[in-house]
């Protein structure tokens, strides 16, 4: 979700006075509220329904959808959920991307298709916005930036008084886990990094994540020397966000930590394993990325030989990390 908002600020700059929807899940929602160039959003969680309830619910989505009566709808990916949903809004104007393996039919729902293919050595924020610049659609700044309301900041900043900092202390966010395992380093070294940190910089390390990742936390703080505050499942999305803004440096793997320390400029370090950098992690000289270097990466696999275990994570050493913590926290 972060890396489209070039594409929402390429909207607002063009249609300043249009009405701006964007169709978010649930959990990411809240980054849209928080958006300046956005004016409203619209939930297309599906969740766990029976039969019935499951068609009245998306009759009743439906129905919403049409009532905005928009101009335009913009698809963003490339499934085919996407594409009826365009059509099924009533937009004269319908963008989305030009499937060449989907349903036949998939690509006829749209007026207008880009037809440039995704490539592995490409951004995906750039690819994003190319279906908007391929209309005349585009903006100078392609950068995924955002600014947390003052409302999440003092959620925040309450957050971390309750844990003994204060709004101008120092302080390392580190988010340890992702929604897939093969994505995750392992809880023993980045408890070992975590001492580290405390150790030489004197700095409190804050762990966060989402309340699904919080009993998992214990693997990590159960083995540190040094006490660690721990945030996990204690922050929605909109405040995770400006937590890590307030931190010096933001430590964790491929996940959306990473992806939010980028929109709010904090300096970051990641941990890269199957997935390309170059089509994911933030971009500029206060991001570094840590990724061990094995010929088969970017594998783009699911762990090695789909295993949801990455050798190419389980190999990378704390020291290899600790190299790069040094140079963000040096500077």
């Amino acid at each position: 979700m972060v890396l489209t908002f070039p594409c929402i600020r390429a909207l607002r700059e063009n249609f300043p006075e249009a009405g701006i929807v964007v169709a978010v899940r649930e959990k990411a929602r809240e980054l849209i509220d928080d958006c300046a160039w956005a004016d409203a959003t619209i939930s297309v969680e599906q969740g766990k329904r029976g039969m019935i309830k499951q068609f009245l619910h998306q009759g009743r989505f439906f129905r919403k959808l049409r009532n905005f009566q928009f101009d335009l709808c913009i698809d963003m990916r490339t499934g085919d959920r996407g594409a009826i949903l365009s059509f099924l809004s009533g937009a004269p104007l319908r963008f989305g991307f030009f499937e060449e393996n989907g349903n036949c039919w998939r690509n006829r729902l749209f007026t207008h298709l880009s037809h440039k293919q995704y490539t592995p050595d490409q951004y995906v924020g750039d690819y994003l916005l190319g279906l908007l610049m391929d209309h005349g659609l585009g903006t100078e700044n392609n950068k995924p930036e955002m600014e947390a309301p003052m409302q999440r900041e003092k959620e925040a900043e309450d957050l971390l008084a309750a844990e003994m900092l204060q709004p101008h202390d120092p302080f390392v966010a580190l988010q340890p886990f992702s929604l897939w395992k093969y994505k995750e380093w392992s809880p023993e070294k980045f408890a070992h990094l975590i001492d580290w940190i405390q150790k030489k910089y004197h700095l409190p390390v804050v762990l966060t994540g989402a309340p699904l990742e919080k009993e998992r936390s214990a693997e990590i703080t159960e083995k540190c020397v040094h006490p660690t505050v721990n945030l996990m499942g204690k922050t929605s999305i909109g405040v995770l966000s400006a937590v890590i803004k307030k931190a010096r440096l933001f430590i964790g793997v491929d996940s959306v930590g990473m992806h939010l320390s980028g929109a709010a400029g904090t300096p970051s370090v990641t941990l890269f394993g199957p997935s390309s950098p170059v089509s994911w992690a933030p971009r500029g000289s206060k991001h570094l990325v840590v990724q061990k270097d094995m010929p088969c990466l970017p594998c783009r696999q699911k762990g090695c030989e789909g295993s949801e275990i990455s050798r190419c994570l389980n190999d990378l050493q704390v020291e290899e990390v600790m190299q790069a913590v040094d140079r963000q926290l040096s500077q």
